[in-house]
């Protein structure tokens, strides 16, 4: 082609006008793009969010043979073959079945729901519950506020991993909008945790809207750390383990065991509080970053290490997957994983409305609808971001209240007990009116555990010589939960001071009797 024809009329694709207007609009797009604007595809959109869903149900299905059966050790053993229609294990897992709904109430309420909304939705949940979530419902059920029904002061699952697993449906409908996901996110997160409770939840939602844009693994973990503070446990830990990855980064194993050196220490937790089961949120956040940094965009070895790091070894690489499939797609995750899925689309999911094609249709209308409310628009088939960046939430942690230093089991003869007070292993239980046990400790705060008992009544707690509250240990639900709270108080003065229980001998709500458990007291300083 001659030069002199670059802008000639003769060009036959081209008009003198045409080519005017192409001259006038790189400037625009350049400072379009300036102005954080980014472009994706409709049809890629939804591939995204399909490879989403899909690496969840996929990475649940994985590890559900190793959830909680490798407690501060490395799973080294080989791993159940895997083959298609094992992913039909997610349809009845809770770490899709909640996820989805708690995106109803945004169905249903729209972007701008509050937390009394999702709060208002989880107390009526008919389904099981444990940890946060199941001391949320019950403190929804007794007429706490859901803005306070995940604070320490009700539950002391608040650092539990409960919103951390809960919040992928936040971050696939935030493409590269991390501020909006983090906004959603304290919102449904507030309802059953605090703190690093809820940071777990938005580093997990942050780092799937980066992953809508991102291909490095690493840099969307580096994205979903700048969502939450600095200074938090949970950034802390996280901050570690990617300089640590710098420093060894063909060895996973040894990163392990510096997270386990250090930060494998406090677990509030009273199932797990001085024990080896570990349920807190930014530990198990950091199997996910390890499957994530390690994995280096490979979909199955992010799978393998994120449940080889133990402790909740089905929600991390649920996660883990999710996070890959949405920066792979769902064309780009191999065969060997997705093949089971076509089989199962259609079917719903336990206690939900959704299948795997319904719920990435409602994720498909959430994404636009926030895109479009966040200053984005639709142009033909593509969607228009405009891209956030990072924001730390607010500082907000409840790590200060103490550690646990000691467990002092019933059996104990620190303990004293008066009434018809029954032993069954670990745990002493009474249904009399008058039955007491009572014990003293010295510490900042405690923690007296025992079982949720479909039989569970009432109790009197009274805290040196003062009564401070009637608890009941109904769980509401059907079946009993051990090593759970009946009573706790945290922030007191330091010194000596003095619990005691007394059966009151009256069933609470639908219970069918009026028993007390009693296991053990947690004493923090």
């Amino acid at each position: 082609m001659k030069a002199s024809n670059v802008v000639g009329s003769e060009i036959p694709c081209l008009s003198m006008r045409r080519v005017i207007f192409l001259l006038t609009l790189i400037p625009l797009l350049a400072l379009c793009q300036k102005a954080g604007f980014r472009e994706i595809p409709i049809a890629e959109l939804r591939d995204k969010i399909e490879g989403g869903w899909a690496g969840q149900m996929i990475g649940v299905s994985f590890g559900a043979p190793t959830e909680f059966r490798y407690l501060e050790r490395i799973f080294e053993g080989e791993f159940p073959k895997w083959t298609p229609e094992r992913v039909s294990n997610s349809l009845n897992q809770d770490d899709l079945y909640v996820d989805m709904t708690f995106a109803k109430v945004l169905d249903e309420k729209g972007l701008g729901a509050t937390t009394a909304d999702f709060g208002a939705m989880f107390r009526e949940a008919k389904y099981r519950l444990w940890h946060a979530n199941l001391a949320a419902r019950r403190a929804l059920k007794r007429g706490v506020p859901a803005a306070l029904s995940g604070t320490p002061q009700y539950n002391v699952h608040a650092n539990d991993i409960d919103f951390q697993i809960e919040a992928d449906f936040i971050g696939m409908m935030a493409p590269g909008l991390p501020q909006a996901a983090n906004d959603i996110a304290l919102r449904a997160g507030r309802v059953m945790n605090y703190g690093d409770g809820i940071y777990g939840g938005m580093f997990v939602s942050c780092m799937y809207s980066a992953a809508f844009f991102e291909n490095d693994p690493r840099k969307i973990v580096e994205a979903g750390l700048a969502c939450i503070p600095a200074k938090s446990p949970y950034g802390m830990l996280i901050a570690d383990v990617i300089g640590w990855q710098r420093q060894t980064p063909g060895d996973w194993k040894t990163v392990w065991k510096q997270i386990e050196q250090k930060w494998n220490k406090r677990e509030p937790c009273p199932e797990g509080a001085l024990k080896p089961f570990n349920i807190d949120a930014k530990l198990n956040g950091a199997y996910i970053a390890l499957g994530l940094l390690y994995g280096n965009g490979d979909f199955g070895k992010t799978i393998e290490i994120s449940t080889r790091a133990g402790q909740d070894s089905d929600c991390n690489p649920s996660s883990a997957a999710g996070i890959v499939g949405v920066m792979l797609g769902y064309k780009r995750i191999p065969e060997q994983w997705k093949s089971g899925i076509p089989a199962i689309a259609d079917k719903r999911f336990a206690y939900t409305d959704f299948s795997f094609r319904s719920i990435v249709d409602s994720n498909m209308r959430r994404a636009i609808a926030l895109v479009q409310k966040t200053g984005g628009r639709i142009d033909e088939d593509m969607l228009v971001v405009k891209a956030q960046a990072p924001k730390p939430a607010r500082l907000e942690v409840w790590d200060d209240y103490g550690s646990p230093v000691e467990r002092i089991g019933a059996a104990d003869p620190r303990w004293q007990w008066k009434g018809d007070w029954k032993r069954n292993q670990a745990t002493f239980t009474a249904k009399s009116q008058g039955a007491e046990a009572s014990i003293s400790f010295e510490g900042t705060g405690a923690i007296v555990t025992g079982p949720y008992l479909p039989t569970g009544g009432k109790a009197d707690v009274y805290l040196d010589g003062k009564l401070n509250r009637t608890v009941d240990v109904y769980p509401d639900e059907d079946q009993p939960k051990s090593g759970e709270d009946v009573w706790h108080a945290f922030k007191l003065k330091p010194g000596k001071h003095a619990i005691r229980v007394v059966v009151r001998g009256e069933p609470y709500g639908a219970s069918k009797g009026t028993e007390i458990g009693l296991t053990d007291l947690v004493v923090f300083r």
